[in-house]
């Protein structure tokens, strides 16, 4: 389904495939011989996503762009079923695996690979071809790898990455009634969306 969000479409060329299941919504721009499976969604909300050539999305993956931090993803890149990419930069030829996640001014570099349900941390860097392996967590710039029983450690490095600034426009310990206030509020404007029929 093609979407037009805050006065945007998406622009998917010829060569494209996207699945009737799947979903793109605003300024999405594919490249050439993209295939977007089943239920996948790529979502540009106040910023862009832009998918480069030959690149596989998986079924149920999201890929969200924002307005400081658009979604851009490489050449030959693989993201699995499932996975979440907001807000981040996936280089050329990375493979991104079922249910990983990468955060708002996350950048996996060129060759790197994101292990089944493992973690780029919100402005995380991950070098060129660092393999993180399933279930850690990546964190800092550049990125220290941290395994899940290593929390305290971990928490010490997501304290410097600034996750609540990052992802929600508003200073560290604001409650959830003020985060879910403007999360409402932004997310309201898909009210205005059109789903564009030819």
């Amino acid at each position: 389904m093609m979407i037009e969000h805050r006065g945007r479409r998406p622009v998917v060329p010829e060569s494209a495939y996207v699945a009737p299941s799947a979903v793109l919504c605003g300024a999405v721009r594919l490249g050439e011989r993209v295939r977007v499976l089943h239920g996948a969604v790529l979502s540009a909300e106040d910023g862009e996503v832009t998918v480069g050539s030959d690149v596989v999305i998986m079924e149920n993956a999201l890929v969200r762009g924002r307005e400081k931090h658009p979604a851009i993803v490489g050449d030959a890149v693989l993201i699995g079923p499932h996975a979440h990419v907001n807000g981040a930069v996936i280089e050329d030829e990375v493979f991104v695996a079922t249910g990983a996640g990468l955060f708002p001014g996350a950048v996996a570099g060129t060759g790197s690979e994101l292990r089944i349900n493992s973690v780029l941390h919100v402005n995380s860097r991950l070098e060129p071809g660092t393999v993180v392996p399933i279930g850690w967590i990546a964190a800092g710039n550049p990125a220290r790898l941290f395994p899940p029983n290593e929390h305290e450690e971990l928490w010490k490095v997501q304290q410097t990455l600034d996750f609540t600034g990052t992802v929600y426009g508003v200073p560290p310990g604001t409650g959830m009634r003020a985060i879910m206030a403007g999360q409402v509020a932004f997310y309201g404007a898909h009210a205005d969306d059109r789903t564009i029929t030819s």
